[in-house]
């Protein structure tokens, strides 16, 4: 399954409602750490395709949802699981770090 690119109107339907553990890559387009991290959430959408969701949010477009979790520096990536936050990654970090947190959520 490919990354799905989310935003503040169609987050709860997408992520809050999800039936499996979501994974929210906040980035933006100007950000240097976001584009080392995205190749990795692409990994990890084809390896967990069914177990969990990969989803990116472009905080520029949709300020709502960064604001609602306390977003202040990018790249973060939730954890969610029953709609609720589980984890957090803040920074660039390797993707053994991102699937020892999603394993967890498993």
């Amino acid at each position: 399954m490919a990354v799905i690119h989310v935003t503040d109107a169609n987050f709860e339907a997408e992520v809050l409602n999800s039936d499996v553990p979501v994974i929210v890559d906040l980035w933006a387009e100007w950000c240097g750490p976001c584009r080392m991290i995205g190749p990795i959430i692409e990994e990890l959408a084809t390896e967990y395709d069914g177990k969990a969701k990969m989803t990116k949010l472009d905080v520029d477009s949709n300020p709502q949802m960064p604001a609602k979790y306390g977003v202040r520096n990018i790249p973060t990536v939730l954890f969610i699981k029953n709609g609720e936050v589980i984890d957090k990654v803040v920074g660039a970090v390797p993707k053994k770090v991102f699937v020892e947190k999603l394993e967890k959520l498993l």
